[in-house]
């Protein structure tokens, strides 16, 4: 959320296009006990995860990532989601390949 926030206040924005939307399911609770099976971490958000590709391309190199949009559905319509849309990223300039879509109060999509 960190990082988020500060691509948001410093961010240059740039257009690019939505690759996909991957709806991941919840961790399973065996998943969530680890390789040697210790004891459980505090429980989870237990909504399917939804991660957004998306690429764009930044003084002439293409960059593609994804960014995990779960908790920030409110800023985004995700049936209207689909790959090929034009989309608005924020990156920094002195690592563009440091990048978000949305943020809490601001989306990059139309």
């Amino acid at each position: 959320r960190k990082r988020r926030l500060h691509l948001n206040q410093i961010g240059r924005i740039a257009e690019g296009q939505i690759v996909e939307l991957v709806e991941h399911p919840p961790e399973s609770q065996a998943a969530r006990k680890g390789l040697f099976r210790a004891a459980a971490r505090p429980l989870r958000d237990m909504r399917p995860r939804h991660l957004v590709s998306y690429s764009y391309l930044i003084s002439g190199v293409s960059y593609q990532t994804a960014q995990d949009i779960t908790g920030l559905e409110s800023q985004i319509r995700l049936e209207r989601l689909v790959a090929g849309q034009p989309a608005s990223i924020k990156y920094d300039a002195s690592n563009p390949s440091d990048s978000i879509l949305v943020a809490d109060d601001w989306s990059g999509l139309r």
